[in-house]
């Protein structure tokens, strides 16, 4: 790895770089009072101070795959000072068809400067994911395994899978999809709720060689219909209805709609493959068009138990995941298949301790690319039972996650900072009348999460027993970026950490110069990792442009970035939502987690708006805690919570009082609607059809001026 005059360094010395990492050498290897640090062991107390750092207990570590700082430092050093070799051992423990050239692991140019952006790992090896994940499963005399567990809307509604019959399953779809045309290399847009077949669907694309593109059913026809002209798919797969809580949603009407939509900007799909969701919806209800709907029922089941693998090369594509853009035309991100598989494998299995036993259950929906790696993917190839919730965390109340967990011993629960803020606000009540003794490995992901919720989270969900893996990672990266790796290291609440294996983040300042210690600035990537996306689909410059070009020889994550004096990274939020206050560049998740603090806040959300004088000012969405009334004393108490964690021009200018925020259903605020009410664009609120909520945007247009 270079330095930063591109030398290498010697055998055997420290590289700069590797500085962050070798710092936790000087961190206490006991609990107790020590330089102003408030050391807490794993199941013996609560984390309650601002400086906490959590120890793992003993008994955890000594079980752990990565026990010790030394073991994960011997590990990564490894992993970036000999890449191909690190990556090259881990690939050896899936099947290969045929294997890639040794000489040429790694292929990458991340510097625009020196040419086109291109990344390669294993180019050459032939392999399937879809085999890894379940075939491989059953040979090693796993098939009798639960796969996955499959919890409803509706408590009493689940079913179960095995290996063997997962393996069925996936056949006879893919049979199926070979028999209308689908081929290697062709779309399929997948627009299903948390059902089995959303997996299923997933495999059996990846099974033939297909390239998947899984769009979040909740999205509106109109953003559906961009991503079919976008990709052109070969068919769509939906179904009739799904029930969110008691609310019905009518899928199949919105895949007609956009249908209709596409066909208008000449992209015509003749068939869709719908599923009929009987606890939605009947058959009969459906609106149907008798030339291009098919039934699955009808169908699929008629087709073959067994289904030939399409073996694929490790650079071809795997799946197209759309993620918003600021233009507002979606972004394809795309996967590859050999990169993917390792990265998804490794970055699971170890982040999460798993252990063959565990019970793991991610409550992320497959739309995310948390519900593509660490749903599907990652857990499968390590031969996990998942847990697939079709659900909403609060129906038919606040207890529903826990009631879960206590009835499949879910050991290991990943999850968003929403949902823990969201049910932080709830009250305890609902989450200590469970046992939960069957949790072991809890996890974060989406979003940094603030402190307070952090110990909300390791307190009363883990019962100050549990380690939190609060993963930084995004659609681009495929896996984990920066992560706990849970027996290893002590944590400090709020931070994701160190980097995971072959990962080399570095903080750069507005010259794009590396920053070393402890810093602030963007976060960028050197060097590339094997999950990492190879290009936006179509549009391989707005790739370069948007990821490449703002910091040549780095990948630039769009991140603000914080590193203590111990190492340890503290994400503070995209750089586009970082407010600039007179000069002072303010990370909206600092204030955030300022207002969060405050015992009466249950949640808020920070935009900036124009200011005559500052430039931008500071515009709080602020949710109290129920029964808290909304008052002046309130709002001055939260102002002063601000100033005296973050300094006074990081004050609030306005505290707008919110029942609720805007949420996609996967728990993401959506900020681009606040910044609309804070600005009094009401007429430019856009699409507000992917809500979990859409009523929620009256309430706080109504309360604008309260």
């Amino acid at each position: 790895m270079g330095t930063a005059n591109g030398e290498q360094p010697a055998a055997g010395a420290s590289s700069d770089k590797l500085r962050h990492v070798e710092s936790m050498s000087q961190l206490p290897s006991g609990a107790g009072k020590i330089s102003g640090i408030n050391a807490v062991v794993l199941g013996e107390s609560l984390a309650a101070e601002e400086n906490d750092l959590i120890f793992p207990s003993p008994d955890f570590s000594a079980n752990a795959l990565v026990s010790s700082p030394k073991q994960y430092q011997e590990m990564y050093q490894r992993s970036i000072k000999d890449p191909s070799g690190f990556w090259s051992e881990i690939a050896e423990t899936f099947y290969w068809k045929e294997k890639w050239n040794p000489s040429e692991v790694c292929s990458e140019n991340l510097d625009v400067t020196k040419g086109p952006v291109q990344i390669s790992w294993f180019k050459g090896g032939k392999t399937n994911i879809c085999y890894n994940a379940v075939d491989r499963n059953i040979e090693c005399g796993n098939g009798d395994k639960i796969a996955m567990y499959w919890e409803g809307n509706e408590p009493g509604q689940d079913g179960k899978l095995t290996y063997s019959e997962l393996l069925e399953k996936v056949c006879q779809l893919a049979n199926y999809l070979k028999s209308v045309g689908v081929g290697k290399g062709d779309a399929v847009i997948i627009y299903l709720p948390m059902l089995l077949e959303l997996p299923i669907a997933m495999l059996a694309c990846a099974r033939i060689g297909a390239v998947h593109s899984v769009v979040f059913a909740g999205f509106s026809a109109d953003s559906l219909a961009q991503r079919i002209v976008d990709c052109k798919p070969k068919l769509v797969i939906t179904c009739n209805a799904v029930k969110r809580g008691a609310k019905p949603i009518l899928l199949k009407d919105i895949v007609d709609a956009a249908l209709v939509e596409s066909e208008k900007n000449g992209v015509s799909v003749g068939l869709c493959l719908t599923y009929e969701n009987q606890s939605a919806m009947k058959r009969e209800d459906t609106k149907w068009q008798a030339e291009r709907d098919v039934w699955w029922q009808d169908v699929v089941t008629k087709f073959p138990t067994k289904c030939d693998v399409e073996w694929v090369d490790a650079e071809d594509p795997l799946f197209l995941l759309y993620t918003s853009g600021s233009t507002g035309k979606p972004k394809g991100v795309l996967h590859t298949s050999g990169g993917y598989m390792l990265y998804t494998a490794t970055t699971f299995k170890y982040a999460f301790d798993y252990k063959p036993t565990d019970i793991y259950w991610c409550t992320a929906d497959c739309g995310w690319i948390t519900g593509h790696s660490y749903v599907t993917y990652g857990p499968l190839l390590n031969g996990a039972t998942v847990l697939v919730f079709e659900g909403t965390p609060n129906y038919p109340d606040s207890g529903r996650c826990w009631d879960i967990v206590d009835k499949y011993n879910v050991s290991i629960f990943y999850t968003a900072p929403t949902l823990v803020r969201s049910l932080m606000r709830d009250g305890t009540e609902y989450v200590t009348r469970y046992s939960r003794k069957s949790l072991r490995v809890l996890g974060s992901v989406g979003e940094p999460i603030n402190p307070s919720a952090w110990r909300w989270f390791y307190n009363i969900v883990g019962d100050s027993r549990c380690p939190i893996s609060d993963t930084w990672w995004q659609t681009e990266t495929g896996g984990f970026m920066i992560t706990p790796l849970p027996g290893a290291w002590p944590q400090k609440p709020g931070s994701a950490t160190f980097p995971f294996f072959g990962v080399q983040p570095v903080i750069v300042d507005e010259k794009g110069q590396e920053i070393e210690g402890e810093c602030s600035g963007y976060l960028c990537i050197k060097k590339s990792w094997p999950g990492a996306f190879r290009t936006l689909y179509g549009d391989h410059e707005r790739y370069e442009t948007t990821y490449f070009k703002p910091f040549a020889g780095y990948y630039f994550t769009g991140d603000g970035c914080s590193r203590d004096k111990d190492g340890y990274h503290w994400l503070t939020g995209r750089v586009d939502d970082v407010i600039n206050v007179s000069g002072h560049r303010i990370g909206t998740a600092e204030v955030e987690s300022a207002l969060v603090s405050h015992p009466q806040c249950a949640e808020a959300a920070v935009v900036g708006v124009e200011h005559e004088v500052k430039g931008q000012g500071i515009y709080a969405f602020v949710t109290l805690v129920d029964g808290v009334p909304y008052s002046a004393e309130l709002r001055k108490s939260l102002i002063m919570t601000v100033r005296n964690q973050i300094g006074a021009f990081a004050a609030p200018d306005k505290i707008h009082w919110a029942p609720g925020l805007p949420k996609t259903r996967s728990g993401k605020i959506m900020r681009r609607i606040l910044r609309k009410i804070a600005a009094r664009q009401l007429d430019e609120l856009g699409d507000t059809s992917t809500l979990a909520d859409p009523g929620v945007v009256e309430q706080l247009i109504a309360l604008s001026d309260c």
